[in-house]
């Protein structure tokens, strides 16, 4: 076995368990199944992480950054605010479409985390990086545009961290990719009026 540093291998056992957790579910995945999914002992798994509590943790913050990244990029100023936030929503989208088991393991990490005795912070603590998340993404749209907020900031990320919270459940139960498009450009349409150009 390779020896790679620490956060490299906290990194492979992440991805992982996302892998585990997505294919068998959250209360059926356990240390030793991630450790031979990531081809790694046991010993190691216990060397990069002190509890499932910190794993589920780094999970969360993981597939978060899976999808940050591809909306990051597709977030530059494009000729309007409509056409920006539209890039912006087709990026997320287009990643929920593509990897919908790993969208579908954040609502399972959701409810194992309430249920499980001691876990309860690891729900609070998703829903807060959700709204933090579209607090940096609102700032890069500010900081690039130019844009000034009708609401404050932090209402419009919870606001936008709970509708699209809200669209991914939808899509993932019912599907039906054709009807998507039209409620994107419903969706970009309000949230553009949330926000002014200078």
């Amino acid at each position: 076995m390779t020896r790679l540093p620490s956060a490299e291998r906290r990194r492979q056992l992440t991805e992982a368990a996302i892998r585990a957790m997505a294919r068998d579910g959250v209360p059926r995945t356990t240390t030793r199944s991630i450790a031979a999914e990531a081809g790694v002992s046991l010993s190691v798994f216990h060397y990069c992480f002190d509890s499932k509590q910190e794993l589920i943790e780094s999970v969360i913050t993981t597939i978060a950054g899976h999808y940050v990244t591809v909306v990051k990029e597709a977030l530059r100023p494009r000729a309007t605010l409509e056409e920006t936030v539209r890039a912006g929503f087709q990026a997320y989208w287009e990643h929920v479409r593509a990897h919908p088991d790993e969208h579908m393991l954040t609502y399972e990490l959701t409810q194992y985390a309430l249920r499980q005795p001691g876990f309860e912070h690891l729900a609070r603590r998703q829903y807060e990086l959700y709204a933090e998340t579209h607090i940096e993404l609102i700032g890069q749209l500010r900081q690039t545009m130019g844009l000034r907020l009708r609401v404050p900031a932090p209402v419009l990320a919870r606001y936008l961290a709970a509708m699209t919270d809200g669209l991914t459940l939808n899509y993932l139960v019912l599907g039906d990719d054709e009807a998507w498009s039209g409620i994107l450009d419903t969706v970009t349409a309000h949230i553009a009026g949330l926000v002014r150009e200078p």
